[in-house]
């Protein structure tokens, strides 16, 4: 580690040299005019592809100067509203004077102003791009355009993409949060600069390996000089009132680009479920338990994101970027109603139970970047990262029975406290280096590390005297240590209408869970190789063909071996499974891609000890205990179908299709138990602009979701549906929201477990229907360029409530 850290700060002072060439010029129209405050790119063209470089606007005299250059081959881009686009390539090897000509726009300037934009689908080989810059979508939340990407699903806390859960990237970091705060997040964050979303579903030798599919929301950063920013504020009408505001900033000079954001979120959300229970009694119900079950969460959220770059100059880079969510206020209420039917006998009683607790946490994460580009195109990156994560949970539950003897009635009650600390610390070096026009060779090497201090502590409470005795069964702590080792290499290459790209990474992994007040002992250490293979054939014309391959790790968090038992009343009990196993992926995928516009894909999954939550029902003792379990095997295929176009000017239409096949196979009780279920989802989106200059823009989105499983359990069937509008305002610098989302009410979903001993349902209604209205305006240099980056991360993800 002191090698890696010492290279790293060696590399901060390691300078190109060579790099004192200029390109200067004068942007005039076509009457020799000049033109002031043009937008002015400066690209390098390498074997590897075309990077920007630079980006300047011009003076009032037209002029423009870039410097510290190296000699390579360029090309020069030059745009301003009302003229046509112009670009140049060039030879550098001295220093070099342009003078561009920027010719008028036969369309009038109401005509030129058109920002409103239509969201494209482009397939690759390896992901699916959504463009959604300017768009009707862009005007809400993160959350809401990752529901509107084609391939994602998103229920409730639950971010999953093909039966999955993607790992999510933002704006050159990885979100390393639990799914609950990554939902808080994202849905507290705008969407307005948002460029693209791609869904990596075979990544890269790069990424970890327990990133089977990646969600990468590329964000935009400021190209030009000058500064902009956008605030917004949403109100949104659900079961309850709730409400957010916040603020994004961009500032860039020729050696600094900053970008700060800021938002706040106060909610209130209701959830319902009806809960049945049929505990079995050789193989006869011999118990009914049907429970009303309200909760409502609500939660006051600050979230911070700096992006800070200094670019020392064109070829070395050094970044800071630091996340931080804070919640200081966040309460669950639930209430529960819960009558038992005793079918064997006269012994009928029902029970009401609350449950409150209040949380406090914050998770704030670091890195540190330095990139560096050689003279020869070859470029290194090296990454640290660190999180600090602090959390506290105070639990109050009661509950009280009623019997048909009232003398009979008693009521239980306890207390509960819950800490966790967790650190994490990561380093990475990335190289990658061109072998030859068309083929470049990337490696790297990676090292990290989770350190998690966690207790309980509860305490029973005596309903007559009101004292309270320490419950020494449920009192507990556990401290867990993870350590991952990994490297890898990745070759790409084209030749003719060939394209290959094929990675081998390797991980060791050394996890070590320890509980001194019940000396449990939980270790695991392994070395594992993940291969990655992408292939395409440009067949014909308009038809590629195309094949990948990917193995995939799913490792046990830290909650899911965590051994503490969290009451949520007398008689559920949610807990860890310290035996739990890692879960391993083969997924074999194979397509074509026809005239750009048509994709079909069949894919193949073969799951080896599949980790799932499952209600496990004791029918004994009559507790039903949600635990994480290793499912024997489970394999899944299927064919999906992807199509954009455009219906009419302004109306245009993406629909993805999906057929699959889930077989679930275990033993349960010494008894082998397999299931399987054919499923669909499916996705039509339109999109619509309206007026003269396309200021009016909507979309209206139905996703469908067939009767599916998870896990011996069977999802019953949805239908989500939503509808947005935007109308941009103030000269386009401001922009109204509207969207109404379940417009059918088909959202809402029973969950069924019937195999084995297992016998249960639960319905739940989510706080998903509602509607939102919104305001954002832009300030500042509005007319700025943008480009994108992306970077990951991945080790916080794994933190769970």
């Amino acid at each position: 580690m002191k090698q890696f850290f010492y290279l790293f700060f060696l590399c901060t002072y390691t300078l190109s040299f060579g790099q004192d060439l200029t390109v200067s010029g004068k942007i005039v129209d076509g009457n020799n005019q000049p033109v002031a405050f043009t937008n002015i790119v400066l690209y390098k063209l390498t074997p590897e592809g075309i990077s920007i470089t630079k980006g300047v606007s011009s003076n009032e005299d037209g002029s423009f100067i870039f410097d510290e250059l190296y000699t390579g081959k360029y090309r020069i881009t030059a745009s301003y509203i009302g003229y046509k686009t112009v670009d140049q390539e060039f030879n550098l090897d001295k220093n070099t004077n342009l003078t561009l000509v920027l010719i008028e726009n036969s369309e009038n300037l109401d005509e030129v102003l058109i920002t409103a934009k239509k969201p494209t689908l482009k397939k690759e080989v390896d992901r699916l791009i959504f463009n959604v810059a300017n768009t009707s979508l862009s005007e809400g939340s993160m959350l809401d355009v990752l529901r509107s990407t084609p391939g994602v699903l998103i229920l409730g806390d639950v971010i999953s993409v093909k039966n999955s859960s993607p790992t999510v990237f933002i704006n050159d970091r990885k979100v390393q949060l639990s799914a609950t705060e990554l939902n808080q997040l994202l849905s507290n964050s705008s969407a307005n600069s948002i460029q693209k979303i791609e869904v990596i579903t075979n990544p890269p030798a790069k990424y970890d390996a327990d990133s089977g599919v990646v969600l990468n929301i590329v964000m935009s950063k400021n190209l030009i000089t000058g500064y902009r920013g956008t605030v917004f504020s949403n109100y949104t009408q659900g079961v309850f009132p709730r409400y957010n505001a916040g603020i994004s900033q961009f500032y860039k000079t020729k050696k600094i680009n900053v970008n700060l954001n800021y938002s706040y979120n106060h909610s209130k959300i209701n959830r319902d479920n009806d809960e049945e229970i049929n505990y079995l009694n050789n193989s006869l119900i011999s118990e009914r338990w049907t429970t009303d079950i309200n909760r409502n969460t609500t939660s006051k959220t600050h979230n911070a994101n700096l992006n800070f770059d200094y670019f020392i100059n064109d070829n070395n880079t050094l970044s800071l970027s630091s996340t931080i969510l804070y919640l200081p206020y966040f309460d669950y209420l639930t209430k529960g109603a819960t009558n038992v039917d005793d079918l064997q006998g006269p012994d009928d009683y029902r029970f009401n139970a609350t449950n409150y607790s209040q949380d406090d946490k914050y998770n704030l994460g670091t890195d540190l970047d330095y990139k560096l580009i050689f003279k020869n195109g070859a470029k290194l990156l090296i990454n640290t990262h660190f999180t600090k994560y602090d959390y506290n949970r105070k639990q109050h539950v009661n509950s009280d029975y009623f019997f048909p003897i009232s003398s009979s009635n008693f009521s239980t009650a306890f207390n509960t406290k819950n800490n966790q600390t967790t650190d994490i610390l990561t380093s990475q070096l990335d190289y990658e280096v061109a072998t030859s026009e068309t083929a470049n060779v990337l490696f790297g090497v990676k090292t990290s590390n989770v350190n998690t201090d966690s207790d309980i502590t509860q305490f029973d409470i005596n309903q007559t005297t009101g004292n309270q005795t320490l419950n020494t069964a449920n009192t507990n702590a556990f401290n867990y240590n993870e350590s991952i080792f990994a490297s890898y290499l990745s070759y790409n290459k084209s030749w003719d209408k060939w394209r290959f790209s094929g990675g081998l990474r390797a991980e060791y992994t050394d996890i070590e869970g320890q509980s001194p007040t019940t000396n449990l002992n939980t270790k695991q250490d392994y070395l594992e190789w993940f291969p990655t293979i992408n292939l395409s054939w440009q067949a014909f014309d308009n038809t590629s063909l195309y094949t990948n391959y990917k193995r995939i790790i799913e490792r046990p968090n830290y909650q899911d071996l965590n051994p503490f038992n969290f009451f949520l009343n007398d008689n559920t009990i949610v807990t860890g499974n310290p035996n739990l196993q890692p879960s391993f992926t083969n997924h074999f995928v194979i397509g074509t891609e026809i005239n750009q516009r048509y994709t079909i894909e069949a894919y193949y999954k073969d799951i080896s000890n599949q980790i799932n939550e499952l209600p496990l029902q004791d029918n004994i003792n009559n507790v039903l205990i949600y635990s994480p379990t290793n499912i024997g095997s489970t394999i899944e295929f299927g064919f999906d179908f992807i199509t954009y176009f455009d219906m009419l000017e302004n109306w245009s239409v993406y629909f993805v299709t999906s057929f699959y096949n889930i077989e679930d196979e275990a033993f349960f009780n010494n008894q082998l138990i397999k299931l399987d279920q054919w499923s669909n989802y499916s996705v039509l989106s339109n999109d619509f602009s309206f007026l003269k200059d396309n200021s009016l823009t909507a979309n209206f989105t139905l996703t469908y979701v067939s009767k599916n499983q998870q896990g011996f359990q069977i999802v019953d069937t949805r239908l989500i549906s939503d509808l947005s509008f935007s109308k941009k305002v103030f000269k386009k610098k401001g922009t109204i929201s509207l969207a109404f989302a379940d417009l059918f009410n088909q959202q809402d979903f029973a969950v069924r477990s019937k195999y084995a001993n297992q016998n249960s349902r639960n319905f739940t209604n989510l706080d998903n229907r509602y509607v939102k209205l919104g305001f954002s305006y832009k300030f500042g240099n509005t007319t700025l360029e943008t480009n994108e980056r992306t970077k990951e991360l991945k080790e916080r993800e794994r933190l769970e409530d």
